[in-house]
């Protein structure tokens, strides 16, 4: 009878993951947009998390946003309002959001919306900033918070005008079919986002042209987004965040709703259990290394991505995007046997996301804690890297698994919630 209803309960999880629908409908500050979001709190990936435990790439980007935000003029007056909790930290999937890499999200600094059309949820991240020197990679100088200005002055207000001229014509933008697309033209849709940003951008150039805003304004943001292949990665991670979301909160499943790390731990949720993170030390990723980098001078992992793989697609899709080792490594075949590992885990194949080189099988979906303790097999990802000093930034990318004690711990929890 347990059995029955664990299968029952994952085969709804994986169902309304399936099922989710998400669609780009808004852009704002995220002191508008993200519930729970005030004044003098930072959102950051991964489980909850300290200040005093916190990696270097974690204190940049932390500090970063507290001189970005007006809060601080120094790195040492930032460091203080953290220190004496005048700037608290929280974790984004705790107000339903999502962000690559240390996962920063201020209350000034804009937001995508993510409408849920099948579910009702909502979900937001951030705007990409590129590749290199960037906040999201614990780097802080003038040059990251002057693009950061700029991103709030330019590219957000062409935005919100895009987004309203979408939405007006037929509603938002549709995440999942871009989603589905790119994995047929060789994006994983985690660490390779080619195919899936030309899409986005083929959607929305034709409202942007007709959105009102100042000419220069329009060729600047568009220059700047076709100039960066990440630039749908936070829509993506937004809308797999939808995806999770509908399948969290269902009784008697084992099925992971997140995986996250926040460059110290790494973290669970499992669907049966609720908002509980289930944690273990966040392992240093395998990488290739930008020149003048090496092992030595690499953070543990950290980001929110890996809601992608939770939600089907990412590092478990490594099949469809051979292309992608020559940038996390390995080998074509390491991809392929990544992903077919994957399908040990996961509780079913994903109805709308295939992979051709795999005969269009669906992708790995649904990690599934009992399948991870009883195979010994856990998630693996593709990731970037971050410099393990603040300011420094991104110095590769790399493919990283996650450790098994929280599943393993996961799984203890669940048998004394359900009494087995």
């Amino acid at each position: 009878m347990v059995r029955e209803e664990v299968e029952k309960a994952n085969g709804e999880a994986v169902e309304r993951m399936m099922e989710s629908d998400p669609v780009w409908v808004g852009i704002g500050p995220a002191r508008d947009k993200v519930p729970g979001m005030r004044d003098y709190v930072l959102l950051h990936a991964g489980p909850p998390l300290e200040w005093e435990r916190a990696s270097g790439p974690m204190r940049g980007a932390v500090i970063g946003a507290i001189i970005y935000e007006g809060w601080a003029a120094t790195q040492e007056e930032a460091e203080k309002l953290v220190k004496n909790g005048h700037v608290r930290l929280e974790p984004t999937h705790h107000h339903n959001a999502v962000g690559p890499m240390c996962g920063i999200i201020s209350p000034s600094m804009p937001v995508y919306e993510v409408h849920d059309r099948r579910w009702g949820n909502k979900t937001y991240s951030n705007l990409n900033e590129g590749i290199g020197k960037v906040l999201r990679y614990g780097a802080y100088d003038r040059e990251v918070l002057d693009r950061l200005r700029w991103m709030s002055d330019v590219l957000y207000p062409v935005l919100d005008a895009t987004i309203r001229e979408v939405v007006s014509d037929r509603g938002g933008v549709a995440l999942k079919p871009i989603i589905a697309q790119a994995l047929q033209m060789g994006d994983d849709c985690h660490n390779r986002y080619v195919a899936a940003t030309s899409l986005l951008l083929r959607e929305i150039t034709p409202y942007m042209m007709r959105c009102g805003v100042d000419t220069n304004m329009v060729r600047e943001a568009y220059s700047f987004m076709n100039a960066n292949n990440f630039t749908a990665l936070n829509l993506g991670m937004a809308a797999a965040k939808a995806m999770t979301l509908a399948a969290h909160n269902i009784e008697h499943s084992t099925i992971v709703t997140v995986m996250s790390r926040n460059g110290t731990d790494t973290g669970i949720w499992v669907s049966g259990l609720g908002d509980r993170w289930f944690t273990a030390p966040a392992p240093i990723p395998r990488g290739v290394w930008f020149p003048g980098f090496s092992d030595d001078d690499a953070n543990p992992d950290l980001g929110d991505s890996a809601i992608t793989e939770t939600a089907g697609f990412g590092g478990f899709a490594m099949a469809a995007a051979p292309a992608i080792v020559s940038w996390v490594g390995g080998s074509v075949k390491l991809a392929i046997e990544t992903t077919q590992k994957m399908y040990e885990i996961t509780y079913t194949k994903h109805k709308y996301f295939q992979i051709p080189y795999l005969n269009f099988q669906g992708t790995p979906t649904g990690v599934d804690i009992r399948k991870v303790l009883k195979t010994g097999i856990t998630p693996t990802i593709n990731t970037g890297v971050a410099h393990k000093q603040a300011g420094v930034g991104q110095i590769g990318a790399g493919i990283v698994s996650f450790p098994i004690e929280m599943f393993r711990d996961a799984l203890r929890s669940y048998a004394e919630k359900y009494h087995l």
